[in-house]
């Protein structure tokens, strides 16, 4: 399953080259990437476009986001690195309280088309 995330950075180009080197190729903690895989996620990237974000995540069957925060929550090493993103990311004013990355809605599919 396809899931599309959007979240912003401060607007700011110091915090934003710095999310950019903690997600630069092999930057990633390896607990992290562990965390993520053991989700059952099985692709994610991120695009940036000025401050906004947009994570492309996709999931097999065994994906279950309660699941994953409850694990996420147990996990100091996850903890950590969520306290290090909290530095520099920003909720989308729309957002859910409490939410960090929002999820887009599809309006569009090119298969769905004639």
């Amino acid at each position: 399953m396809r899931h599309v995330l959007l979240i912003d950075l401060a607007d700011d180009e110091a915090a934003i080259a710095q999310y950019e080197a903690w997600h630069a190729s092999g930057a990633l903690p390896p607990a992290i990437g562990a965390s993520i895989r053991a989700a059952d996620v099985r692709g994610m990237d991120i695009y940036r476009s000025g401050n906004r974000l947009v994570m492309l995540m996709e999931t097999g069957p065994d994906f279950d986001p309660a699941a994953k925060a409850a694990a996420d929550a147990a996990d100091p090493a996850v903890q950590a690195w969520e306290a290090q993103m909290d530095g520099v990311q920003r909720p989308l004013p729309w957002s859910v309280p409490g939410a960090k990355w929002t999820a887009a809605t599809r309006i569009f599919s090119l298969d769905e088309q004639p």
